[in-house]
């Protein structure tokens, strides 16, 4: 197993795909490629026939310094490399290792002529070791193959040619083409008309992505229909997809408390043992009549084996690996296994709105007109398109698409109230309902009653209509609500910088009671404060802008939105959604909960055998074979239980 002090789990940074990790100091099973497994398999086979040739067949050759130099010779290829790392670890002056351990508990098996048996427990440490190195590589490469979609080139179109070259070397405002197929390089703007795109690899979502001109672009994404341009936003370093590596690479140095809990009672548990065993060999010699050394100290060989604390130091790391690995194979990323953690504790979430439950933009959401619609559309976008408007925007683009576009003149704008024109000659009004009442113009009074951004217009002093432009809730967010509850989370907040009523109908509509509009950055920082004056909940703020980012630092949990989200918010969020979907937010709970539940088993399972057969073996009534079974049997059920949580599926 992994040296239980220099914990190569615990402090394992997973490192960019091109380093070669040959480098660990305790990695060296990785070191010599398959080569462990040739050793293995040469002493495992020289035991078999040992104990062939002593108890089966009983040749007489094979006599007690035959046997003595046959099981020496099975245990080297086994034993020497664990020694070597006992000696490595005394010259930094760390006594107390599992190599030492087991290095004196094979030694001593030896010294009491149970050759056979010290070669069993060396074999089987060797045997566990090499499942473990490959389950901490499967963890390591599960997430690294996550993040195995940085392009390779970047086709550079410079003075009518395209030049290929490393995406390190573009610069911001380059113009890049991508082929059909391809990784889009680095961040930027979409030149072309349209594209689909696969998002797989930053959100987790299949489904492609349809992206128009104009709109942005993230590098990882993989054109699907047809050749595009983009002009680059961002340098290489900066992109999304560098970020993400970047925050992956970092989530295992950021440890939960059972962890580091578990590393410290390692390193006091290990010289604990080695006293209990030495005086397991000393204490009887002055209490027992029939006292017999050889078996006082075999005793203490067992207990020594027993007691190795591997299945404990490297499956918790392990399980924390998973789930970090699980977060991101769902479009989530754990800045550290501590938030797993902390995610678990989680009783009260508080979101902002626009962009957080609803899609953070304007679209036309209802018409309301006496007139032919693609009439009153019309007239109404010839009077919009001359305003830089985020709403006159949205109704533009909404009319674009449903009809024919006139053109309006002497158009100008009245500050608060909107735009003044004409269009075939007809005078026209669009704006608010200030903007009616100013010119003595009569419409229906339940219009001011609603709370959505609302346009009217009148034609030649007449009502003609009016149109909603409202920013819908996400097409998931009732339903990430409702799992929430669910989950037993019941004390959920909506904080925004909307109005009040808008930001009440929303969360109404989503089945959340608590809401609050009219908020400045700062108001959501003092409502957070005041939340916190319980010290009983555990807070997470959920947000996307750079707005966002106060409360997002002070709450115990900032959950980022982080495919379209604000850098600033994504930097200091603990947890990233990368599909943007509220729906994630319970199913990181859910795997949270799925890393814990799988922590604590295989902390009762070691715990729990170790002691039985730790009694077991001081009693005299556990050999060497019950002993492996305690230390590398147990170690394999734990590695394997927390590899499992990589293969659960969570649903939204």
């Amino acid at each position: 197993m992994a040296n239980c002090c220099d914990d190569e789990i615990c402090d394992t940074k997973v490192k960019p795909i091109e380093e070669n990790h040959a480098d660990d100091d305790h990695n060296h099973v990785n070191e010599q490629g398959n080569t462990p497994y040739f050793l293995a398999a040469i002493s495992f086979a020289m035991l078999l026939l040992g104990i062939a040739f002593e108890h089966l067949f009983k040749f007489s050759f094979f006599t007690k310094n035959i046997a003595f130099i046959w099981y020496l010779i099975a245990y080297l290829p086994v034993g020497f490399p664990v020694m070597r790392e006992g000696f490595e670890a005394a010259a930094k002056r760390d006594f107390f290792n599992e190599f030492t351990l087991m290095s004196v508990a094979t030694i001593g098996a030896f010294a009491i002529g149970q050759y056979a048996e010290g070669v069993a427990v060396m074999l089987f440490y060797a045997i566990g070791e090499l499942f473990q190195n490959a389950a901490i590589n499967k963890a390591k490469s599960d997430i690294k193959s996550l993040l195995d979609v940085r392009p390779q080139i970047a086709r550079v179109l410079q003075d009518n040619a395209v030049i290929e070259t490393n995406p390190n070397d573009v610069a911001i405002d380059d113009i890049v083409q991508v082929l059909v197929g391809e990784k889009v390089p680095l961040d930027g703007e979409l030149l072309s008309e349209n594209g689909s795109f696969n998002s797989i690899a930053l959100t987790g979502e299949s489904v492609p992505r349809q992206i128009r001109k104009g709109e942005s672009l993230l590098a990882g994404m993989i054109s699907l229909s047809n050749v595009i341009e983009l002009k680059v936003t961002k340098k290489f370093a900066d992109s999304s997809i560098s970020r993400i590596i970047e925050l992956v690479e970092n989530a295992a140095a950021r440890k939960a408390p059972t962890e580091l809990f578990i590393r410290k009672f390692a390193k006091i548990y290990t010289p604990i043992v080695f006293f209990l065993a030495l005086v397991l060999v000393i204490l009887p010699k002055f209490f027992v009549a029939d006292y017999v050394f050889n078996d006082w100290l075999y005793r203490a060989l067992v207990f020594l084996v027993i007691s190795c604390p591997c299945a404990l130091v490297i499956s918790i790391p392990l399980g924390y690996f998973g789930g970090i690995g699980a977060g991101s194979k769902n479009g989530i990323l754990f800045k550290g296994g501590n938030y797993l953690d902390l995610m678990v504790k989680l009783n009260t979430l508080v979101l902002d709105k626009t962009g957080t439950l609803t899609e953070g933009v304007f679209a036309v959401r209802e018409i309301k007109t006496q007139m032919n619609e693609a009439e009153f559309l019309s007239v109404l976008c010839a009077i919009e398109q001359k305003s830089n408007h985020p709403i006159a925007k949205a109704i533009v683009e909404f009319a674009k698409s449903n009809t024919d576009i006139i053109e309006a003149q002497n158009v100008h704008e009245i500050s608060g109230h909107g735009l003044k024109g004409q269009v075939d000659s007809k005078e026209i009004l669009v704006g608010n309902g200030k903007l009616l009442r100013k010119f003595g113009i009569e419409y229906p009074k339940e219009i001011d009653e609603i709370v959505q951004s609302i346009v009217l217009m009148a034609i030649d002093n007449k009502f003609a209509g009016y149109v909603i432009v409202a920013d819908a809730p996400k097409e998931d967010a009732k339903s990430a609500i409702a799992n929430l509850s669910k989950l037993g989370l019941k004390d959920i907040f909506v904080l925004s910088g909307d109005k009040s009523a808008i930001t009440k109908e929303v969360a109404n509509g989503l089945g959340i009671q608590n809401a609050f509009g009219d908020l400045l950055p700062e108001d959501k920082v003092k409502k957070i404060e005041e939340l916190k004056q319980d010290k009983t909940r555990v807070i997470a703020f959920v947000g996307d802008g750079i707005n966002d980012a106060p409360a997002l630092a002070l709450a115990d949990i900032g959950i980022a939105m982080g495919g379209l989200g604000a850098d600033a918010a994504i930097e200091t969020a603990d947890v990233i959604i990368q599909t943007d979907q509220p729906s994630k937010i319970a199913t990181a709970i859910a795997i949270s909960k799925a890393t814990k539940h799988v922590v604590w088993q295989n902390i009762c399972l070691a715990f729990g055998v170790k002691i039985i057969v730790l009694i077991l073996g001081a009693g005299g009534m556990a050999s060497m074979w019950e002993a492996v079974f305690a230390d590398v049997g147990v170690a394999l059920l734990a590695i394997f239980n927390a590899v499992r949580i990589q293969k659960m599926q969570f649903k939204n």
